[in-house]
């Protein structure tokens, strides 16, 4: 009886005893936000969207810091994620680059990835991009579908022809229909592009620029408000632009194009728990690896905000298999 009795005593001892800290996690992330961190509405908050649901089903540490946006500054943060042992080390925007170009091979251990960009030649970077070409093809067919005037615009940055031919321009010629699509590039003002395209003709405008879409917004929703006859209205991308929405301005407003960002940072994450990184061939003769997310397996989507392209949902989704083979 004794010996059971110490026995016992034994045991709820060992329960009463204070619970020691929960064991390390098992991965440290890092990562380097672009300018402004948390709050810029686009990039950053979309990758903190993935890490956040990442959380909540893997066990790791996060650490987080925030560029100035100059080259020192950049370096600087890097420098001090690999001092605490982060790995992977994911950078959100093509401005860290030239950071992630000379580090990798000074730390060619460690993993980095980079989101928005392919251009750092390195087995250890990671380059996540998004197929734009596609998304603009379903941009470009939808903007078809609605138009009542026979003429739709593409406001684009100087380096987006490819997008232009390739995505938009071709969506609109699989819609069939007697629409002709225009391309203003615009490296000035927004506004004063928006008014042009409108002046040409078109009534529905696709804009693939970076930054606020506001201007642009209410550019399209003064003259909509003034308008008789068949609406115009707007498709925009995120988190490439965050926009504004107001009562006034929100039924202009057609659809948004979504580069699934926090499904990029989610599946790296996972990734590296599994010791695993992605290493797609994006430029073989560049030698640049990650993963170009697309329409198949969710990584480009379009959200219907109109009534009107709500009802040619059948049509939008064959559309999406079209451009789901499109090569970016």
């Amino acid at each position: 009886m004794k010996t059971r009795l110490l026995l016992i005593a034994a045991i709820l001892a060992t329960a009463l005893m204070p619970v020691s800290a929960s064991a390390e996690p098992a991965l440290t992330v890092g990562v380097a936000y672009d300018i402004g961190g948390r709050g810029d509405r686009s990039f950053n908050d979309a990758s903190h969207a993935g890490l956040e649901k990442a959380q909540k089903q893997f066990d790791f540490e996060l650490v987080p810091v925030v560029t100035d946006g100059s080259s020192a500054d950049r370096e600087k943060r890097i420098r001090s994620l690999i001092a605490k042992n982060c790995d992977p080390i994911i950078a959100i925007g093509s401005g860290y680059s030239p950071t992630l170009q000379a580090l990798a091979v000074e730390y060619p251990s460690t993993h980095f990835a980079i989101i928005n960009d392919a251009s750092v030649a390195a087995l250890n970077v990671t380059s996540v991009i998004f197929a734009d070409n596609q998304g603009a093809f379903l941009a470009g067919f939808s903007s078809a579908q609605l138009s009542k005037s026979g003429k739709v615009a593409m406001i684009a940055n100087p380096d987006q022809a490819d997008i232009y031919k390739d995505g938009f321009s071709a969506g609109v010629a699989a819609a069939k229909r007697k629409v002709i699509p225009i391309v203003k590039y615009v490296s000035g003002s927004y506004s004063l592009a928006t008014t042009q395209v409108l002046d040409a003709g078109a009534d529905i405008v696709y804009v693939t620029t970076q930054g606020s879409d506001s201007e642009i917004l209410k550019v399209i929703a003064s003259r909509g408000a003034k308008k008789k006859g068949a609406p115009i209205g707007m498709i925009n991308v995120e988190p490439d632009q965050f926009i504004t929405i107001t009562n006034s301005t929100k039924r202009f407003l057609l659809a948004t194009v979504i580069k699934r960002v926090d499904k990029a940072m989610y599946d790296i994450v996972a990734l590296s728990l599994a010791k695993r990184q992605y290493l797609d061939i994006l430029d073989e003769n560049a030698g640049i690896y990650g993963r170009r997310y697309g329409i198949t397996g969710g990584g480009i989507e379009l959200t219907v905000r109109s009534n009107s392209l709500l009802r040619l949902s059948n049509s939008i989704n064959a559309a999406a298999a079209i451009a789901e083979k499109i090569p970016a």
